[in-house]
């Protein structure tokens, strides 16, 4: 049986390599192709591949923002195209990703590709590939820091919310709420990997369904048992639990 692939490189001679190679393989039927990184997130969720060859570095939306705002479970299989160095691609291979090294030869493109099919015969990506995935993500190999923006899907478009207007971010069952005020936005992930890409110095955790921004923080009274009301500087307010009072804490002494 033919399983579907989806084509993600900014670079046209890119694309056409991998193009012409699939063609030569009896059971991959191309489903599309995308030179950017929006392009990308609208094609793969329209077309629901089996397969992606994803470039991770483009302009403006990497191959990891694209995974991200792809709304769709099981997310499909992802074979990485990559230019990093040894080094970081040890992060890859840590956490069993499939990638290809630009520039690549004919026999490491059809290793990847044998990988691929053996996963996808055995049933597709499996739950541990996810996590991976999701591991991965927050490594982001060959980059320093914290997220700095978040790409949002929503009715077909991408929209990029910056870290620095988002107030809170809140638990909403598989997903989490960003608020920047006056604006939600809605994200398919959990509060806890979610975390894991924010700069603790600036967003503190003050109860397990609650994140917040330390800078918008107007306000902070203590309740009985050990919890606080917090006030934001758009006048939301909302509880910090006991559990998080090393967070309070820290807000109070004005170490974040």
């Amino acid at each position: 049986m033919a399983f579907r692939v989806f084509i993600v490189d900014d670079e046209e001679i890119a694309r056409l390599k991998i193009r012409d190679l699939l063609l030569q393989e009896d059971d991959v039927e191309i489903a599309g192709e995308a030179g950017n990184g929006p392009e990308a997130v609208r094609g793969i969720q329209a077309a629901k591949p089996d397969l992606v060859f994803l470039d991770v570095r483009m302009p403006g939306l990497d191959g990891f923002e694209v995974l991200e705002a792809v709304d769709l479970d099981p997310l499909p299989a992802v074979i990485f195209a990559t230019a990093y160095d040894q080094y970081a691609l040890r992060a890859f291979e840590q956490h069993a990703l499939d990638y290809l090294l630009k520039p690549f030869d004919q026999d490491r493109f059809h290793a990847a590709l044998d990988h691929a099919r053996l996963r996808l015969a055995d049933g597709g990506p499996s739950a541990s590939w996810r996590e991976h995935l999701i591991e991965i993500l927050r490594i982001r190999p060959g980059q320093v820091g914290y997220r700095s923006r978040f790409a949002v899907p929503a009715k077909g478009r991408l929209y990029f919310v910056e870290a620095e207007d988002v107030e809170r971010i809140e638990a909403a069952g598989n997903y989490v709420v960003l608020h920047a005020p006056p604006h939600e936005h809605l994200l398919r992930t959990s509060l806890a990997d979610f975390e894991k890409t924010l700069d603790p110095r600036v967003f503190v955790r003050i109860h397990r369904s609650t994140i917040v921004r330390a800078d918008r923080i107007q306000e902070v009274r203590p309740l009985l048992r050990g919890g606080a009301s917090v006030t934001l500087r758009s006048g939301a307010k909302v509880l910090a639990s006991r559990n998080y009072r090393p967070a309070v804490r820290r807000i109070l002494k004005g170490q974040v």
